[in-house]
């Protein structure tokens, strides 16, 4: 961020936290709530065909952000929100393992302060109920008072054991056997913290509730399968033209959008690509798996909407819901790993075929399953590509931001391009807190986003510049403008306004753009530690690009 663009984002946080009502009455309750690895067409409100109604609640009586960038990947996606600092800058520019390089050490740097450690001084009382995945064992030593959950993703929705507390000693909740689902014991927890908070009314509360689902292993009550049983029969091409149609009534796309082509998929460790089949082209015995593993899909989806909803009834309930500033969104776009048919048992090449009886244990206790490339594309309808790649649909996350007494626009959809760097000074902002410059010893970088309140608003905001990286596809958004590239591949050019699906490439057309683009882009990752990149990622999926040919 430019020394201009900083003191106008210092200029806006203060006269807009001058003027916030919550800020004359109460400080407001602020609820984080995070997905994982939801498609950006997947919920109700935004075109989906799955059952939530709570979310499309908030939806309807809060703003949605139909242009909200996430980064492609869990590890990066949640150091931005946490830190409002990009993922490299902080350390974390891939995953969790330490690569040698300043951007890539797999743990959170200590010059990224996280929410909970601005908000406590604040006198927030500060929670975390659900996935961690930023490098370090203890939320709890980076300002969270308490937390449960899981450090990385879960490996079983079914097993009490996945799931930790801390500080360590803590108490945790018991169940029966058989009663247990990852999703309603996230929920659960974050109810007993809220009882907790009203135990000090004086203090108002941060809860960020990042949810596990639907990121694989597609597991869910057996009942809420069944409710989706016959829903996916139809296969991906019909669920794709369908969302389309429901995103144009909403309109959070335009009369005249396409649908992307389906999209190219890279199978586990493989540099060339595939291209999703038609659905139609499937034996049936494929087809009938496959509509059962995007059946446990829905039904994850679903059961997070219940969850979400209990948490909102309990605060309608406590009269609380009005001032709490509430903001839900996906970590990344869906996933595909690795190709159209998914894998079983681990993150793999390895892909069962169910066929019979075999279909109804899909889902349940011992299982393990992905939906594939297939399912993702339809998932992020009607954008290209998928989590991992700086597409849009790798990119582009479902946003909800609900605040009656914050803002008064109710059911708007607003296309601003605002980024999960962002979300820090948004809850800054909000809260009347003080970023801190520094936390002790450690020096605390300036926070690289804007506040989003403006936005809330309706107000009109300053044009800027994002950036996104990942085993080495990248991107950069100016504007109507989008400059994209696969890893080891040439820059491509897409106007934004018109071509969101990223099918027009203009790079041809006007080189001077995308020079300076370009430029912009290296001057960004030389500045955030995203280069020089990698050399060796440490991951068996990724191999060296193929020369003359698109790879990771």
């Amino acid at each position: 961020m430019t020394k201009a663009m900083m003191r106008r984002t210092f200029l806006a946080l203060s006269a807009s936290a001058a003027a916030l009502p919550g800020q004359q009455r109460k400080r407001p309750n602020i609820l984080l709530i995070v997905a994982d690895d939801l498609g950006y067409s997947d919920l109700g409100c935004y075109g989906g065909e799955i059952d939530t109604p709570n979310l499309n609640s908030l939806a309807s009586e809060g703003v949605r952000l139909a242009q909200l960038y996430a980064t492609p990947r869990c590890c990066p996606s949640r150091a931005c929100l946490l830190t409002g600092q990009y993922s490299h800058k902080v350390g974390m520019g891939h995953m969790v393992k330490d690569l040698g390089l300043p951007g890539y050490r797999g743990t959170l740097s200590e010059n990224g302060a996280t929410i909970a450690e601005v908000m406590k001084p604040a006198g927030y009382r500060t929670f975390l109920s659900g996935k961690w995945h930023v490098g370090t064992d203890d939320p709890t030593l980076r300002g969270f008072e308490q937390y449960y959950g899981t450090l990385i993703s879960a490996a079983s929705f079914w097993d009490p054991a996945q799931y930790i507390r801390r500080p360590r000693g803590s108490a945790a909740r018991s169940y029966a056997q058989d009663a247990f689902y990852g999703t309603d014991a996230l929920t659960d927890q974050a109810l007993d913290y809220l009882d907790d908070a009203r135990r000090t009314p004086d203090q108002p509360w941060f809860l960020y509730l990042a949810y596990n689902s639907p990121h694989f292993p597609l597991q869910a009550p057996k009942d809420l399968i069944a409710k989706y049983k016959d829903t996916y029969a139809a296969g991906w091409d019909v669920i794709r033209e369908k969302r389309l149609a429901r995103m144009k009534s909403l309109g959070l796309v335009g009369a005249n959008a396409k649908l992307s082509p389906r999209s190219q998929f890279w199978s586990f460790a493989e540099t060339r690509p595939g291209v999703n089949p038609a659905w139609d082209s499937l034996p049936e015995d494929r087809r009938a798996d496959l509509a059962r593993r995007m059946a446990i899909y829905a039904a994850m989806v679903d059961r997070m909407d219940q969850n979400i909803g209990r948490v909102t009834a309990d605060l309608r309930a406590k009269g609380e819901l009005d001032n709490t500033l509430i903001l839900f969104l996906s970590d990344n776009g869906a996933c595909a790993e690795w190709d159209p048919f998914g894998f079983d048992g681990s993150s793999s090449g390895n892909n069962i075929l169910h066929r019979g009886a075999e279909l109804e244990s899909m889902g349940g206790p011992g299982t393990y399953h992905s939906a594939g490339s297939g399912w993702a594309n339809a998932s992020n309808t009607p954008w290209r590509m998928y989590k991992h790649y700086t597409h849009e649909g790798g990119i582009s996350s479902a946003g909800i931001v609900h605040w009656p007494k914050g803002f008064t626009r109710r059911g708007v959809i607003d296309k601003t391009p605002v980024h999960l760097i962002d979300l820090m000074p948004t809850i800054v902002d909000a809260s009347g807190a003080t970023y801190p410059r520094r936390l002790g010893t450690r020096e605390i970088f300036p926070m690289a986003g804007m506040s989003l309140i403006p936005v809330l608003r309706g107000e009109k905001t300053p044009g800027r510049t994002l950036y996104f990286e990942h085993e080495g596809h990248r991107a950069v958004r100016e504007g109507r403008y989008k400059l994209t590239a696969l890893r080891g591949e040439a820059w491509n050019l897409y106007d934004m306004e018109h071509d969101r699906i990223e099918m027009q490439d203009l790079a041809g057309k006007q080189p001077e753009r995308v020079n300076s683009l370009a430029k912009k882009w290296d001057a960004w990752a030389s500045a955030n530690n995203v280069t020089p990149l990698p050399a060796d990622y440490g991951e068996d999926y990724l191999r060296p690009p193929a020369t003359g040919n698109q790879s990771r």
